[in-house]
């Protein structure tokens, strides 16, 4: 750049001028009468010359002095060519409408004769033409923002940028922000649109969520969802085939425009590890067929489930959920009995003689409380305490059923009353009966949860729910507390709350809590036997005992959430210890190493859960690759070692795929002041570059009034005038 033109300005107000000429007039009265009073003293003069230089120095700094420079560049302007590399700009959307049989383009290949040197060598003449891509297909996200602010950074004589993206922003601060920021500079943006703002006709498996194990035997449900953007109805049949060749299928129609969930069961027959592939046969009229399938593992096992039963009278939904928990070949049942006409527990198959001790009930996967409570004759205080450790830091679940007896109103006054999903009404300990049957009805969580699935659809499903036998006696229940999922209501009973819950769910700690608010579902039965009764209380005790089966051996128990993590997600990592002799260890070395797909190993030490968690040990980890991950936790106190596989499926924030977002290109001009060019037209974009006025002179301006060496000569100065003054004698 070079130097044309320097000067010194004021930044002054009349008030500062009029201040400083009359300060600097009666300091000049002043100090003349001082001159005068030493006789017209050399030395004295001198120094009231040097008071006179300090008082006029003060007020011109009152008026702001800079020292202004300009420059003139002496090179041309650059122009920032930038171009999107992200993943999303694989997404083939691009038509030639003058071959519309050809197959599309992808966003990067149409751009690709756009961002070389060649197509900007007419403007090298009078800019300086800098092409840079930014975010790659490797990488995790676009950050349109903080590629416009990069470029600025590196050229400060930028006059102009081009950008070419499908607008899909999904990393780092809005563009608008950085758009802010180069209209501020004065440096438009001229955006180019690549992409199609709607979605070309295309059928996608937008989610599978297998499981990560299931039972030998038992019924496993497969969830899936499909995507259409498709302008019509689409009928056809999804497949799952497993590793074993064994092949599962269903006809679905998938909406125009729209998204179907749907289920598939199957019924493994050996243990073992298995790879389902979820497909979705090719439409006719879709153009990308790369998203038509997804590929889950899951781990087949032999079920050892134990539940136990609490109870204080042997009404018939306790009768007949026992009955049908002994018929399941992979549940073991143990009863806890205390019946109001039978003074000594247990003398039955299966029924136990006392509450069990804390390493005995660490065994249970799934407790179930019905009508007791704290008394002489039932539960104690330190009953009441195992069971919420036994919850919290065991991973067990628990079952909430009251009881028209009104015993469970006693644990609202002890430590249980954390765990209940719902607000109890004290005023009604006994519920609500009526001649009357009541129906449930399940909410819009309900009709999606698994827990409530009684039929393989959704419709079916709604459609057995609003016809099961109802029930004539429910809990007196306020509302459901912050943090519980209400999967059926009452339908028809209400308060100010809304619809009185029924089916309640929490998580607590480590477990997982169901509240029943009625004990009728056994009347379900009606015609159907265990059909509909025994499915949902299956489901129910292997939802909650599902983590606690992840892994586990004599002394120690591996369990994490989420079940099927991606890679980015945080991972937490629980284990409960025991010692050799079977008791919760407080504090151990506790260590989990996870080997990655490449090979890469990490080591996590778990923490102790707290006083009041003996046996419980935490960490986390966040994976960074997709893939079957070996994980090995080994405990030095109990010489214990235990192996799982985690399998982490990978996220990505780039979506093939999906609409191009002209509204964010469009903001990014409008803000700039650039502009939004319908098309990728060459000549029309180095049309606007062009007509781009002269880049405007680089003013300079030093502040001297704020300047560090300004002041320290005026203080310098200042003690110059004090030293004159008392070696003349003046002070």
């Amino acid at each position: 750049m070079t130097l044309t033109d320097s000067e010194l300005t004021f930044l002054w107000t009349p008030t500062t001028v009029v201040f400083g000429i009359a300060v600097f007039l009666s300091t000049l009265a002043f100090s003349f009468l001082i001159w005068k009073r030493s006789r017209f003293s050399s030395a004295s003069g001198w120094i009231e010359l040097l008071r006179l230089i300090i008082v006029a120095t003060v007020t011109l700094t009152l008026n702001q002095p800079e020292w202004r420079e300009v420059y003139e560049p002496d090179d041309n302007p650059a122009i920032g060519i930038l171009h999107d590399a992200s993943g999303s700009m694989g997404t083939e959307d691009i038509l030639d409408l003058e071959a519309p049989a050809a197959a599309p383009k992808s966003r990067r290949e149409s751009i690709a004769s756009l961002i070389t040197k060649e197509a900007w060598q007419p403007l090298e003449k009078s800019f300086r033409i800098l092409i840079q891509p930014f975010s790659t297909e490797s990488n995790e996200g676009t950050d349109i923002g903080n590629a416009l602010t990069d470029i600025v950074e590196q050229r400060p004589d930028l006059r102009g940028i081009v950008l070419f993206s499908d607008g899909d922003w999904n990393s780092g601060e809005p563009p608008s922000s950085a758009a802010t920021l180069l209209r501020m500079s004065k440096i438009p943006v001229f955006t180019v649109p690549v992409g199609s703002e709607n979605r070309l006709p295309d059928l996608v498996v937008t989610a599978f969520d297998a499981p990560t194990f299931g039972i030998s035997g038992k019924p496993v449900r497969l969830p899936f969802t499909l995507t259409s953007s498709l302008a019509e109805n689409h009928t056809t049949t999804v497949t799952i085939k497993t590793s074993e060749t064994e092949t599962l299928s269903r006809e679905v129609t998938i909406p125009a425009m729209g998204r179907i969930r749907d289920t598939l069961l199957w019924t493994p027959r050996e243990t073992g590890d298995y790879e389902l592939t979820l497909k979705l046969p090719e439409a006719s009229a879709e153009l990308n067929t790369k998203n038509n399938s997804i590929t889950a593992p899951i781990a087949i096992r032999k079920e050892e489930l134990k539940v136990l039963l609490i109870e204080s009278f042997p009404r018939w939904e306790y009768r007949y959920l026992r009955n049908a928990l002994e018929r399941d070949p992979g549940v073991e049942v143990s009863c806890l009995l205390f019946h109001p006409d039978v003074e000594a527990l247990g003398g039955g198959p299966g029924y136990l003689e006392e509450f069990p001790a804390l390493e005995v009930l660490s065994e249970f996967d799934v407790i179930v409380l019905g009508d007791v409570g704290v008394s002489p004759s039932q539960l104690s205080l330190e009953h009441v305490d195992a069971l919420k450790s036994q919850v919290a830091t065991q991973a067990s679940g628990l079952v909430l059923m009251p009881g028209f007896r009104g015993h469970q109103i006693s644990l609202l006054s002890t430590e249980m009353e954390d765990l209940f999903p719902v607000i109890v009404d004290s005023a009604q300990p006994r519920g609500w009966g009526s001649p009357t049957p009541g129906q449930f009805e399940l909410t819009e969580l309900g009709a999606r949860s698994l827990l409530t699935r009684l039929e393989d659809t959704e419709n079916a499903n709604t459609n057995v729910w609003s016809s099961l036998p109802g029930f004539q006696w429910y809990a007196g229940i306020v509302r459901a507390k912050a943090g519980s999922e209400v999967l059926a209501t009452h339908s028809s009973e209400t308060n100010r709350y809304g619809r009185i819950p029924l089916i309640a769910t929490k998580t607590y700690g480590t477990g997982k809590i169901l509240f029943m608010g009625t004990d009728g579902a056994w009347r379900w039965r009606k015609g159907v036997e265990d059909k509909y009764h025994y499915r949902f209380w299956g489901q129910v005790a292997r939802w909650m005992a599902y983590q606690r089966n992840m892994a586990s051996d004599e002394l120690m128990r591996l369990f994490y959430s989420p079940d099927r993590p991606q890679t980015g997600d945080t991972l937490t990592v629980n284990a409960n210890v025991m010692s050799i002799g079977g008791e919760p260890l407080q504090s151990a070395n506790v260590v989990v190493q996870i080997v990655a797909p490449s090979g890469k190993a990490e080591s996590v030490r778990l923490e102790p859960g707290g006083e009041e968690q003996w046996g419980l040990f935490t960490g986390s980890f966040e994976p960074t690759e997709p893939g079957e991950h070996n994980v090995t936790m080994t405990c030095a106190e109990n010489g214990g070692s235990l192996e799982l596989k985690i399998a982490v499926q990978g996220s990505s924030l780039e979506k093939v795929g999906q609409p191009a977002r002209f509204d964010v290109l469009e903001e990014i001009a409008r803000i700039s002041r650039g502009e939004l060019l319908d098309s990728p037209d060459l000549e029309k974009i180095r049309a606007f570059i062009s007509a781009l006025p002269d880049p405007e002179p680089i003013e300079r301006r030093l502040r001297l009034w704020a300047n560090p060496w300004w002041i320290g000569a005026i203080l310098l100065l200042m003690s110059a005038f004090w030293v004159g003054r008392k070696m003349i004698g003046a002070v």
